[in-house]
């Protein structure tokens, strides 16, 4: 994946993100850093092709983005990203294992839904709650059955937003060093937003985020 000065300016005239450009890599963890309001939410959007941009061009394997309507985005977005965020986003209705089963119904690839979503759960060390209910689980539990989640469709990429912003610090460690696990035995690129300076510790690379501006820290 790989950005050519790509800019979001919104209707009243406020940029949120200004020429960025950057190539991200399998096997690499990134991590953006940055005051609330900086543009790293709304960059991390446009990566994921959640948000449009303004100027500038994205490319997504080669593929110029500019060139395909919604439909093909979002098959796109299906294929190649998993996404995991501050809110865990489960449905309470379902459980665990269910929950990580949602984004397969649109990959016609997977026979057996329900077995990769106990591999995936066992992947993140949650084989004994697969029959559990959300409110059953601990918040790093939950969390971690999103990130499973993100696995679903084997994304080629992750993009996690303040992933650990509701966690203790053992559940942190926990989420963190899945994400670097999944990036080097996986050959996954992860992009985390962040405001926790643990973070770093597991990163390859470090960007600064100011004013919409993204600069390689170093």
């Amino acid at each position: 994946m790989s950005t050519h000065e790509l800019t979001k300016t919104y209707p009243n005239g406020y940029t949120a993100v200004k020429d960025v450009s950057l190539e991200l890599h399998p096997g690499r963890f990134y991590l953006i850093m940055g005051r609330s309001g900086a543009g790293k939410t709304t960059l991390l959007q446009i990566l994921g092709l959640l948000d449009d941009f303004s100027s500038g061009q994205l490319f997504v394997d080669n593929v110029d983005t500019k060139t395909l309507n919604e439909a093909d985005k979002a098959r796109l977005r299906m294929q190649k990203f998993g996404f995991v965020f501050q809110s865990y986003y489960l449905n309470e209705k379902m459980k665990a294992y269910e929950n990580v089963m949602l984004p397969m119904y649109i990959n016609p690839e997977i026979a057996d839904k329900k077995e990769r979503a106990e591999q995936l759960l066992a992947t993140v060390g949650l084989t004994q709650r697969a029959d559990n209910f959300p409110r059953q689980l601990s918040g790093g539990e939950q969390q971690r059955v999103a990130l499973a989640r993100a696995l679903a469709n084997a994304p080629s990429c992750i993009f996690a937003d303040e992933p650990t912003g509701n966690l203790d610090t053992e559940n942190e460690t926990k989420i963190l060093e899945l994400l670097k696990r999944i990036s080097l035995e996986n050959n996954k690129c992860v992009m985390v937003v962040s405001h926790n300076e643990a973070v770093r510790h597991y990163a390859d690379e470090v960007f600064l985020m100011q004013d919409g501006v993204l600069s390689r820290e170093g």
